[in-house]
């Protein structure tokens, strides 16, 4: 049994949930996502709850482990519409610099030219001094984004210049100089 798949969903006020031919839809102020539940697993709405149950009998490992899968998905689906999920990025630096134009991000990071970001729908950029938000209702697809972003100049180890997640620790490395003092 999953510890995770066995507890019920909670559905926030001002969402509509629907669930039929194994597909959810939740809609919200946000806006609206779907999600294909698999042929093993069955969904239950009632009692502005949603209760994720097998389909088949049987304990084995990848059922459990699909079932609780499954249940955190549709769980990040109604946060999403109800809420939405967002990422910080700080870039640190001199002369490191982001701006948003219109869908596109362009990041001056030290590079010779512009780097530039465009946002797949359903995301959205805001910068503030040296704050980059990626922000969106699906989870995933706003962690992902924010790792590509990241990926571009992450932070180097000497200095800590580079891109790194809000609130993120870079353990920095001793310089030469440190090394040969110590001798």
């Amino acid at each position: 049994m999953s510890k995770i798949g066995k507890k019920p969903i909670v559905i926030p006020s001002g969402v509509e949930v629907s669930y039929a031919d194994h597909v959810i839809t939740a809609k919200g102020p946000k806006g609206n996502t779907t999600h294909t539940v698999p042929d093993f697993l069955h969904v239950d709405i009632a009692d502005g709850k949603i209760g994720v149950v097998p389909a088949v009998d049987g304990t084995h490992d990848e059922l459990t482990a699909r079932w609780g899968l499954e249940r955190a998905l549709i769980r990040n689906m109604l946060i999403g519409v109800s809420t939405g999920f967002q990422e910080s990025l700080e870039l640190q630096g001199v002369g490191y610099k982001a701006a948003v134009k219109g869908n596109i991000l362009e990041l001056s990071l030290g590079f010779s030219h512009p780097v530039s970001k465009t946002a797949p729908e359903g995301i959205s950029f805001s910068v503030e001094k040296n704050i980059v938000t990626v922000s969106g209702i699906d989870r995933e697809l706003v962690g992902r984004i924010a790792a590509d972003i990241r990926a571009v100049k992450p932070p180097e180890p000497y200095k800590g210049s580079g891109v790194r997640y809000v609130g993120e620790v870079i353990k920095l490395k001793a310089g030469k100089k440190a090394v040969a003092a110590g001798t």
